[in-house]
């Protein structure tokens, strides 16, 4: 086996080992966040290693999800990820969650780049989405979402600032998905959670 086969992989590859779509890891190597070179038959490869350190990065130097086997949902806490760059609105659902349902697990991504790596890795019960995203635009990012087979389980919420005369440019993204506009965040997010989870078992 070459080098080259042991030390860099395909832009599927990647897709499939971070969760995301191959458009988006095609956008990370353009940002530069990933190594990459064409083959002379124009394939791109990407560097493994630059993978390795990307996940390292993101996951703040622990262990890789793969070191020990991934709690199932019938036994872990409930798993939620808030895709949110908004770090008033982060704390702001954080502390929702603490009063409402302090038994699920929060997750918090900045960017919707690092929200997919998270999806793919953590397959949550609840994705609270942001529309507007650095890095990846929520409607692309919903979309992304909702076509990949790993979060068929996963319910979806979308948190935005923009009201219904404004997110006529999303609404291929947003049909059929719950939209919490931010402002009523405090009112309708607990019942959304309720809605989309399942009830917390009771102390014995």
């Amino acid at each position: 086996m070459s080098a080259s086969d042991r030390d860099d992989c395909s832009t599927l590859d990647v897709a499939r080992r971070l969760g995301m779509a191959v458009r988006s890891v095609q956008l990370m190597v353009d940002r530069g966040e990933l190594e990459a070179w064409k083959t002379p038959g124009g394939h791109r490869r990407i560097s493994r290693a630059s993978v390795d350190r990307w996940l390292a990065a993101r996951q703040g130097g622990g262990a890789a999800p793969a070191a020990a086997p991934a709690p199932t949902r019938a036994t872990r806490r409930p798993q939620v990820l808030l895709i949110e760059d908004s770090r008033h609105y982060q704390n702001l659902v954080g502390l929702l969650i603490r009063q409402h349902r302090p038994d699920v697990e929060l997750h918090i991504a900045d960017d919707g780049i690092a929200g997919l790596a998270m999806a793919g890795r953590l397959q949550p019960d609840v994705l609270l989405v942001d529309i507007l995203l650095p890095g990846i635009d929520g409607a692309t990012l919903i979309t992304s979402l909702r076509s990949h087979p790993a979060f068929e389980r996963s319910r979806l919420i979308v948190v935005t600032s923009l009201d219904e005369d404004q997110r006529g440019p999303y609404a291929f993204a947003l049909a059929g998905v719950p939209v919490v506009h931010k402002p009523q965040l405090v009112a309708e997010l607990p019942a959304r959670l309720a809605e989309a989870l399942p009830a917390p078992v009771a102390s014995a």
